[in-house]
């Protein structure tokens, strides 16, 4: 940071432009997102598969299998709950395909994001190579008795499994998104589970690409790791579409409320560009982690509401007009101030108040009074906490 002689902040990042500024911190975070987490993941495979210190090889069975998927779900937890608010913690080039065909990720990000993990991949275990010791372990390889067509199909659905994880429970704005993290690595967990047994659990190109380059050695059937996820991909998409697209929160209404009624309770979340507005109440201003997925940074400082199309708010619609020297004191009871709110608009549990003291201020910010240029929260359903 540098100042001038006035006093003004000057650094380099502000004289790049933002689109280009957020290409880099998403191509970047993602890099080392997934860099991290193949790191852990192919590292704990390489350690079960590697001879032990009797130099005995550690048998195929449950416990390893259990180990190895530990190590890949746990890992990809820890790091998509680090990396989501930067770059929405994709850390698979399928992931990042199917957020480009759902409109969360734009084309041009897309790109970046996708090199970025493969470049990931090889990084990881080439370090890995590098660093243990005896050879990199940690290849994806069918079993014997599986056919190249069992593999494609074991991929394709394992992947599903995950990528579906992400869209229902990142991609859409929920009360349990802020659990996104800690689903998409069970999924990956459970799809492990099932798939390392025949195909070596791939369900990410970066995963199966970086241990073939690292270790300079391909199988002829390479193609299903890419091909299987793709499709998996694919599929979990074209699912996810159709539901969106007959709507299907009507299918199963209140999921959101406090669980007495079907009216929304506290802060919802909605997606940053508002194209989950059939929600209750659902606020573009909450982007969440579906904000840094799709790159528009929304953030709490954006004064923009939607409410939901079935207007469930108007059942709670308070219009009124408080003026002159009063409003609520600590108590609950009147005091004087030279605050004045002209227009208050309560829906539901978010107060937006058009002017207070003069200063424009959309409330859902707390604030202990209400003073001049004070914003207001709402407490409950009806009443205004200052």
């Amino acid at each position: 940071m540098v100042r001038n002689h006035d006093g003004e902040q000057h650094t380099f990042a502000r004289k790049l432009p933002q689109e280009g500024k957020n290409l880099f911190v998403a191509g970047m975070a993602e890099f080392v997102g997934t860099f991290l987490f193949l790191f852990f993941a192919l590292g704990g495979t390489t350690a079960v598969n590697t001879a032990g210190p009797q130099g005995t090889v550690l048998a195929a069975d449950p416990s390893q299998l259990l180990y190895i998927c530990i190590c890949f779900g746990f890992s990809l937890a820890v790091t998509v709950w680090m990396f989501y608010r930067v770059s929405g913690g994709l850390f698979n080039p399928v992931v990042t395909l199917s957020l480009v065909l759902v409109g969360a990720v734009g084309p041009v990000r897309g790109v970046v994001v996708f090199i970025a993990q493969l470049l990931a991949g090889i990084c990881a275990a080439a370090v890995l190579s590098a660093l243990l010791p005896g050879p990199l372990m940690a290849s994806t390889t069918l079993r014997d008795d599986t056919s190249i067509a069992r593999g494609l199909f074991i991929e394709m659905f394992a992947t599903s499994l995950l990528v579906l994880s992400i869209l229902l429970m990142a991609v859409e704005k929920h009360r349990a998104t802020f659990t996104a993290p800690l689903c998409i690595g069970l999924a990956l967990f459970v799809a492990e589970l099932t798939s390392i047994p025949y195909t070596g659990g791939s369900v990410n190109p970066a995963r199966s690409f970086g241990p073939c380059v690292a270790t300079r050695s391909f199988t002829h059937y390479q193609w299903i790791y890419w091909v299987g996820p793709i499709l998996g991909s694919l599929l979990a998409t074209v699912f996810y579409k159709i539901i969106k697209f007959l709507e299907y929160e009507t299918c199963n209404p209140g999921q959101d409320g406090c669980g007495f009624d079907d009216r929304p309770c506290g802060m919802q979340y909605g997606n940053g560009d508002g194209s989950n507005l059939h929600q209750h109440n659902a606020h573009g201003s909450m982007g969440g982690m579906g904000g840094a997925i799709a790159g528009d940074n929304t953030g709490l400082a954006s004064n923009h509401q939607h409410s939901g199309s079935d207007m469930s708010a108007q059942r709670n619609k308070l219009d009124g007009k408080l003026s002159g020297d009063t409003h609520f004191g600590p108590d609950g009871t009147y005091r004087n101030s030279t605050a004045t709110v002209p227009n208050a608009n309560v829906r539901g549990t978010n107060a937006n108040f058009g002017n207070v003291g003069g200063v424009d201020a959309t409330g859902y910010r707390n604030a202990t009074n209400l003073e001049a240029g004070a914003d207001a929260a709402v407490d409950g359903y009806n009443n205004v906490r200052v």
